[in-house]
């Protein structure tokens, strides 16, 4: 077979401006909104609006460095980029990357076990247990079938979804806040819940609600004028999801008690519209929910399946075809849906959760370090604001871990065996490879930055 078929072919100037904005949002509201609000709720009390906002927060400053790198060097491998720009060809790469990786592809497998609680609401919820699971790997699947289908495709039909799914939000946020007795949060009485250990760890989790932003990275070069529209688009991202999430938070906080929210955690918009808008809200609701998760993982797999790619044609992940057809980007997204599969079929949401975010915490730290340490002067940042982005990155990591441990220490023993597996792997495998050597990639740079 030539070896030309197995190269990855980018479209440059093949995504818009709107259509990159949507795939970003695409990932952010499909996972933290309908998850993740009663995951918060249950770790910091009545405070988990705010816990939405402080994740904002530091998203904003940790956007810095992704829009600084992305107006330089706008690239369709994204974060496996960025990280080899600051690091080389040596082990952080590799190993960052891979936390990238593994982090979308668990927030895959989160999307896809909300698409299943949410869409067993309608038939009065999933007693066996079994049928969650079962939906959230039909939905993968469908969505593999629509990424063979190629680039316009997936634009066309994240696009649709996305505006959809943002109205509706939107409709239910208002109409929540509308209906509801009164718009208060009783912030008086957060209990033991109210610790800054746990806000902060809620907060972290919030986190996972807007890192959907990093997505937009990965389209860096098919993207039109990439130099200035990764950066806005990564920014009227994180904008548009601040005034979704918060309105949606008090709508969900002004219909249910606390213990309601906790109760139904894993579908509480669902549970919130009941009381406001009975069965028609539920349906309403699920159906959002089951657009919003299915856009989430049409985008993300896009995103994913890419990085992955790239890292392969950088000698930096081994790589086989397995006898299969077809360019390494086709079989990055066959192996990317198959880890997406077993983690969905296997795990509950909360642990799912608390591995993505963990994963990506410390490959932000590193995008930020490498900022600081190697990129300064290149991208032309500024030194403080990476700074202060790896004190709150530590912060909110530290509250997190230290929750999990009280909680679920197994999630972080599993969290810290996988990343050394990770590094020890990926340290033979540098080792035994001497072809990963600089000439192919700045063979490949020139190719991508013409």
């Amino acid at each position: 077979m030539a070896r030309e078929d197995r190269t990855t072919h980018y479209r440059e100037g093949s995504l818009t401006l709107g259509g990159t904005v949507m795939l970003g949002t695409g990932v952010m509201i499909g996972a933290g909104i309908f998850a993740l609000t009663g995951q918060m709720a249950q770790m910091t009390g009545a405070l988990f609006p705010l816990a939405f906002l402080a994740a904002a927060v530091v998203v904003g400053f940790s956007a810095y460095s992704y829009i600084k790198i992305s107006n330089a060097y706008p690239s369709a491998g994204g974060i496996g980029m960025y990280l080899h720009k600051a690091y080389g060809n040596r082990l952080p790469t590799a190993f960052n990357a891979l936390l990238m990786y593994f982090s979308m592809v668990i927030a895959q497998s989160f999307l896809a076990r909300t698409f299943g609680s949410y869409t067993m609401q309608l038939f009065g919820g999933d007693e066996s247990g079994r049928m969650v699971p079962i939906l959230g790997v039909s939905l993968i699947l469908a969505a593999f079938l629509i990424n063979l289908l190629g680039n316009r495709m997936i634009q066309g039909v994240a696009s649709f979804i996305g505006i959809l799914k943002i109205a509706g939000i939107l409709i239910f946020g208002v109409v929540g806040v509308w209906i509801a007795d009164s718009i208060s949060v009783d912030f008086s009485s957060p209990g033991e819940t109210g610790t800054l250990g746990n806000f902060l760890g809620a907060t972290a989790l919030g986190i996972l609600a807007f890192k959907g932003f990093t997505t937009i990275t990965n389209s860096g070069s098919e993207v039109q004028d990439p130099h200035r529209n990764v950066g806005r688009a990564i920014v009227i991202s994180i904008v548009a999801c601040v005034v979704i999430y918060t309105l949606v938070g008090f709508a969900v906080a002004s219909n249910l008690s606390l213990a309601e929210i906790i109760e139904t955690q894993n579908y509480s918009l669902a549970a919130a519209a009941r009381p406001a808008l009975g069965d028609y809200g539920v349906w309403f609701t699920v159906a959002l929910a089951m657009m919003a998760t299915a856009g989430g993982i049409l985008a993300s797999i896009f995103a994913v399946s890419r990085m992955l790619a790239m890292l392969t044609e950088m000698k930096l992940v081994p790589h086989r075809h397995f006898g299969m057809p077809g360019s390494i980007q086709k079989h990055t997204l066959v192996y990317t849906v198959v880890l997406g599969l077993i983690l969905t079929a296997f795990f509950d949401l909360s642990r799912i959760a608390a591995l993505g975010i963990v994963f990506y915490l410390i490959m932000d730290i590193a995008i930020h370090w490498g900022v600081i340490r190697y990129l300064r002067a290149d991208v032309k940042a500024q030194a403080w604001v990476p700074i202060v982005a790896i004190v709150l990155d530590l912060l909110v990591l530290g509250g997190f871990v230290w929750v999990k441990l009280n909680t679920d220490p197994l999630v972080i023993g599993v969290a810290v065996v996988t990343m050394i597996v990770i590094a020890v792997a990926e340290q033979v495998f540098l080792k035994k490879s001497p072809e990963s050597a600089l000439s192919k990639d700045d063979e490949y740079h020139n190719h991508h930055h013409q």
